[in-house]
């Protein structure tokens, strides 16, 4: 039976799903420009915490959207995340401190999830760009030659969207990618864990930064998340069942013995935490961003991060093609670029899980015995590498993939930061006097008077990378440093593209997502 649209309401883009990913991305787009619709089929944020952490690119991505100042009273910085055996001995420490990121923000946030996605969500609900409908279902889409139709379901009512592009930011069980018929990559880790979620009550005491206790009995993880909030994950063994595990007799002795036994539960939940990446993230004109893409282990706390980070690279695509400044053929670097980056993250993810979740003694005697080795012998795991190594970039040049350092600096007016002096967009910071440049890209030169209170620290990097001049991308990725003009030529050519993308969209009147019924 086909469905009964509404009159067709014409947008750019059209969102389906708008948790944190979606409305980041929708966040970015209007602040591109970009017109907007914006489905959500809850029709409040979720109250209860999900993601516990976020890092300083994160940060960045806030600041860029003028909320990192609203966002920071729900945060605590993390110092370090330890790994601990029954002995509460450190087999590993990842370090937070003394650390300068490239973002110029702390290297880790512990928050409340709730307060952040209030805050993205009202951004884009003040955005005169943006058409927000909450209790609003996807049904199905159909994609033509030059855009996609999509129809969503709301209070027994119908919708029809147009847009140039649909994106499905629509989580783990994302209907947009189900209905796009794309695969999963599995990993093969699949581990039940009881979540809780509480508030500290008086008298309560918690370690003072994340960790990991490496138990066979029974592996945990505790950590802060906002402020007067902890989490605990604790593995189920064969033996539990979720329904056991989930009774109020069971969480209150597994607490006891961290002296929280009486805190205020938020929310409890059994979880299989899954490796998980779709095959493909774009088919014609619909993109998936977020867990629609990729899930991973919360051990690298980098879930949510890499969903944003999905969106940043994602945003200044589209409104680059959107605003005919690059073609279509853009897109493709788009899973290019992202997926080598989510993969390392999944498979470290992975790989600290199978180090936690250890049952049998013996076998986690021994990796105690190597772990404390390595430790002593002052061997220390890396964390993944934020550097992109395909995509929009120009590899052979100095600096390609790297993030862009954003420095601090006092003035009489107070702290400044460059990202907040040169403002959205493509940058060009070369040693000479200005060129004509396009809108795609805004030209700065260091002897500016906006670059001067960053001056010595952007010499200092041009040098290091012996290069007169930087191209910094939107979501301040370096595509590449080098001699100004050609950075210029070539990131042009990038935009362009050769007007054939690997991903064609489907013949006109196709129906290529969901149900025709």
């Amino acid at each position: 039976m086909a469905i009964e649209s509404s009159p067709e309401e014409q947008f750019d883009v059209c969102i389906v799903g708008l948790g944190p990913v979606g409305a980041t991305l929708a966040a970015l787009l209007t602040r591109y420009g970009v017109r907007v619709f914006a489905a959500e089929k809850s029709t409040e944020v979720y109250p209860l915490p999900r993601a516990a952490h976020f890092d300083d690119e994160i940060m960045r991505v806030f600041q860029q959207l003028g909320i990192a100042e609203e966002v920071l009273p729900h945060t605590q910085l993390a110092a370090s995340y330890d790994f601990v055996n029954a002995d509460r001995e450190v087999l590993l420490r990842f370090e937070n401190t003394g650390l300068k990121t490239p973002s110029g923000w702390f290297k880790a946030y512990m928050f409340h999830q709730p307060a952040v996605e209030n805050a993205l969500r009202a951004l884009v609900q003040r955005s005169t760009r943006a058409t927000v409908s909450l209790g609003c279902e996807f049904v199905q889409a159909e994609t033509h030659a030059d855009h996609i139709i999509a129809h969503f379901e709301s209070g027994g009512l119908r919708r029809a969207v147009r847009a140039r592009f649909l994106v499905g930011c629509d989580g783990a069980w994302s209907p947009v990618r189900e209905g796009c018929g794309i695969e999963l990559d599995d990993y093969g880790f699949d581990e039940p864990w009881l979540v809780i979620d509480a508030r500290l009550t008086p008298g309560v005491t918690v370690p003072p930064s994340p960790l990991q206790l490496c138990d066979p009995a029974r592996p945990t993880t505790c950590t802060q998340m906002g402020p007067g909030r902890h989490r605990w994950e604790f593995m189920l063994r064969p033996e539990d069942t979720p329904e056991q595990a989930l009774q109020e007799a069971s969480i209150r002795a597994w607490l006891k013995p961290w002296g929280a036994e009486h805190v205020e539960i938020e929310r409890r939940a059994v979880y299989r935490f899954h490796g998980l990446v779709a095959k493909t993230w774009r088919k014609g004109r619909v993109l998936l961003a977020g867990d629609s893409a990729h899930q991973m282990p919360p051990f690298a706390g980098q879930g949510m991060c890499s969903g944003i980070r999905d969106a940043a690279g994602l945003s200044w695509r589209l409104a680059l093609i959107l605003n005919e400044q690059a073609g279509e053929a853009l897109l493709d670097s788009y899973q290019l670029e992202r997926e080598p980056h989510v993969r390392e993250i999944v498979e470290q993810a992975i790989s600290i899980g199978r180090v936690v979740c250890t049952l049998d003694p013996e076998v986690a005697a021994e990796r105690d015995k190597r772990m404390l080795a390595d430790r002593a012998a002052g061997r220390h795991a890396a964390a993944p590498s934020l550097k992109l190594k395909e995509g929009c970039l120009l590899p052979d040049a100095a600096g390609a993939g790297e993030i862009f350092p954003q420095p601090w600096a006092e003035t009489g007016a107070g702290v400044v930061r460059l990202d907040d002096v040169l403002g959205d967009g493509a940058w060009l910071i070369s040693d000479d006097e200005a060129r004509r440049v396009d809108g795609a890209v805004r030209h700065f030169r260091l002897s500016s008077p906006a670059l001067q209170p960053f001056a010595a620290e952007l010499k200092a990097w041009l040098a290091e990378h012996g290069a007169r001049a930087v191209l910094v991308r939107p979501d301040r990725y370096v595509f590449g440093a080098g001699d100004p003009d050609r950075l210029l030529r070539e990131f042009h050519t990038r935009l362009k593209g050769d007007g054939q993308t690997s991903s064609a969209p489907p013949q006109p009147g196709e129906v290529v997502i969901g149900s025709s019924t």
